[in-house]
């Protein structure tokens, strides 16, 4: 199976493209890997340490939906038309790519099928949707801290399902975890009127 990093050097630097593309038109390159495909996809502008205005709520939507549908059993995810052919601008997709291709050939060399029932099988496929889906709901939350790790569990967790490498979604999930516990201390730290966790603390150590 061709590299996903090959791929999409081909696909979107190689290759003469119209200034927008679709979901629609990226899934040709998926093939059977259609779920970790997307994860991967839509929790990348937001992975980066980079800013991604108006990225990480949509995004985080369409991964919820899935996610949602990987729990099911579905073999093949469905989107609704209107998010599938949603242009996207192509500039703005390559300048992610660029910043983050250097990571998905790091890991590229680490991958490979292992504990591949993690991945297959329906238990696991249950477990990876709930975390991705807690992810995706905290990648929806308009508050800062609350997107980065989230979407780096994200992106662990469905480039293992690329080549059902239940290792390396193992690490996402434990990612995931991690997202998970930095969101809740953050909506914590808010309810009790600081922006974050960190000022909680700062206030505690001032008294």
């Amino acid at each position: 199976m061709t590299k996903l990093s090959t791929e999409l050097q081909r696909y979107f630097f190689e290759e003469e493209r119209s200034p927008q593309v679709t979901l629609a038109d990226i899934l040709q390159l998926a093939g059977e890997r259609t779920f970790g495909f997307f994860f991967v996809l839509l929790s990348w502008p937001s992975a980066l340490p980079l800013p991604a205005p108006g990225y990480s709520t949509p995004f985080g939507l369409v991964i919820f939906l899935l996610a949602i549908q990987l729990m099911s059993g579905r073999k093949a995810p469905w989107l609704p038309d209107k998010i599938m052919h949603r242009p996207l601008e192509l500039k703005t997709v390559q300048g992610f790519l660029k910043a983050g291709m250097p990571w998905l050939k790091k890991l590229e060399i680490v991958c490979r099928p292992r504990l591949t029932f993690i991945c297959t099988g329906l238990s696991g496929r249950i477990i990876i949707g709930l975390g991705i889906s807690l992810m995706a709901i905290s990648m929806m939350i308009p508050i800062p801290g609350t997107n980065t790790l989230p979407a780096m569990g994200v992106f662990l967790t469905g480039f293992g399902l690329l080549d059902d490498d239940g290792a390396i979604t193992l690490a996402g999930l434990v990612l995931c975890l991690m997202g998970l516990t930095l969101t809740s201390s953050i909506l914590f730290a808010a309810w009790l009127g600081g922006s974050n966790l960190l000022d909680i603390i700062k206030e505690m150590l001032g008294r």
